[in-house]
Formats: C-alpha cells, sequence, structure tokens
C-alpha cells in the first residue's frame, strides 16, 4: 500500500496533456521543520546543515533525470515559507544542495532561497543547468538526498551556527518545497501539495 507520502507527491507528478500522460513535473521533497541553534551546532556530519534524505524524499523520484522526461535540463521551482524567525530583520538564506548517487566534478551542486528578512513565502525558478556546481552530479544516476544550509548574506561560508550574534537566525521554522519541471514545461502551481508531506522539528 502506498504511503500518503508517495500518493501525494504522486498527484504532483502527471499532468494530461490531450491522450497522453506527461510527466510535466514531480515534487521532490516538501518538508516543514523548526531549526534550532542547537540543532545547528549538532547536526552530524556539518553543523547549520538539515539533511533531507530518506522517506523525506519522494519514493517515486527518477533514477535517470535526463531520460525519458528531460528534468535534467529543466528547471526547480524552490518555495520557501518562512514561518517563524527572530525579530530584527536580519538577512537569511538557505543553500539548497544536491547530493547525488554517483559524483563527478566537485561532487555536488547547490542552489540558494532568495535572502530574506521577515517572515513570508518566497519562491523562485532555477535553471538546471545554471546553479554552482550543477555538473557535479551524474544526473543519469539520480539524487540520494539533499542538505538544506542556513546561512547569513556574506556568501557561500556564513554559516549562521558561527555568528556570535546566533539569536538572529534561531530558531526559525520553514517550510521548503522543491518542485522539479521538465525541459520545455512551465512550473504549475495547482500541483502543489496544500500541506507538506513530512513534518519534523529534527535534525537528519
Amino acid at each position: 500500500m502506498k504511503t500518503l507520502f508517495t500518493m501525494s507527491l504522486s498527484v504532483a507528478l502527471f499532468a494530461w496533456s490531450g491522450s497522453k500522460c506527461v510527466a510535466e513535473q514531480f515534487v521532490l521533497f516538501d518538508t516543514t521543520f523548526t531549526f534550532t541553534k542547537a540543532d545547528a551546532d549538532n547536526s552530524k556530519p556539518s553543523p547549520s546543515h538539515y539533511y533531507v534524505k530518506g522517506d523525506m524524499l519522494n519514493a517515486e523520484r527518477p533514477t535517470d533525470w535526463t531520460s525519458p522526461v528531460d528534468y535534467r535540463n529543466g528547471s526547480v521551482h524552490v518555495r520557501l515559507e518562512v514561518i517563524e524567525k527572530p525579530p530584527g530583520d536580519e538577512p537569511t538564506t538557505w543553500s539548497v544542495c544536491y547530493i547525488p548517487n554517483k559524483r563527478q566534478n566537485g561532487g555536488y551542486g547547490c542552489i540558494g532561497t532568495d535572502v530574506y528578512q521577515q517572515a513570508g513565502i518566497y519562491e523562485k525558478d532555477v535553471d538546471m543547468t545554471k546553479f554552482w556546481q550543477n555538473d557535479g552530479i551524474v544526473w543519469t544516476e539520480g539524487i540520494k538526498e539533499m542538505h538544506l544550509v542556513i546561512k547569513d548574506n556574506t556568501g557561500g561560508k556564513g554559516h549562521a551556527h558561527k555568528r556570535e550574534d546566533h539569536e538572529k537566525f534561531f530558531p526559525t521554522k520553514v517550510r521548503m518545497t522543491l518542485v522539479q519541471v521538465a525541459r520545455g514545461s512551465k512550473y504549475n502551481p495547482k500541483l502543489l501539495p496544500s500541506h507538506p508531506t513530512s513534518d519534523t522539528g529534527d535534525t537528519h
């Protein structure tokens, strides 16, 4: 029997075009979590990382992202809902990293959310061939997990847990959803799950 998680993601996987079923997009993950300073300090193997893996990822995601449907040359829709954030409007962002089953070049690649200062919903579309080290992944072998890294706005090494004023970043509660869109298709918000498919306050 399919789990509710799998069934809800399956709904977002296919859209009908005439008499053909075309895989236009799928939800890679959809998770809501609270992240504290203690979570950031103690996350293993790397601090400030929230790990999305196992049943937190869509079990029906493709192994080959290039064929028969080309997601590798499509886009990803990043939806970040900041539910709770400490006062002070400190600029904050998340690096969102694809960790592959098979590595090459740099071995993984990362996109980033927009920088935000307040609670709210932040959405963007990213070309899958234009983000940092997107060629560090063997896309025909698939993705095994995702790493979400909370940072300030100073660049790649600005991990929030290192800040002396870390209380401006923690605790925070967010819902993050990644929707993979096939080449030649456009993100359809109607296929976004109405409720998160996983909800946890723990690091993984």
